[in-house]
């Protein structure tokens, strides 16, 4: 059994290496824009921030999981 981390979690330790900020900090970004829609975010965070496709994704998708939670 193996004790690695799995899903958009993965992609944290890189996106903030490669971006110089706290996964938090993303997550409250997200949490503070006025979209809503998964897609709606990856997009903005891609244009807006730079992010690439995958890091964007899995940022939005662990938020809005935690926000449903």
């Amino acid at each position: 059994m193996s004790d690695a981390v799995k899903g958009p979690a993965s992609y944290f330790p890189s996106i903030e290496k490669k971006y110089g900020r706290p996964v938090a900090e993303w997550k409250e970004l997200i949490r503070s824009s006025p979209l809503t829609r998964h897609m709606e975010l990856v997009a903005w965070l891609k244009t807006e921030h730079g992010l690439g496709h995958g890091h964007a994704n899995a940022l939005v998708a662990h938020t809005l999981a935690e926000s449903r939670g």
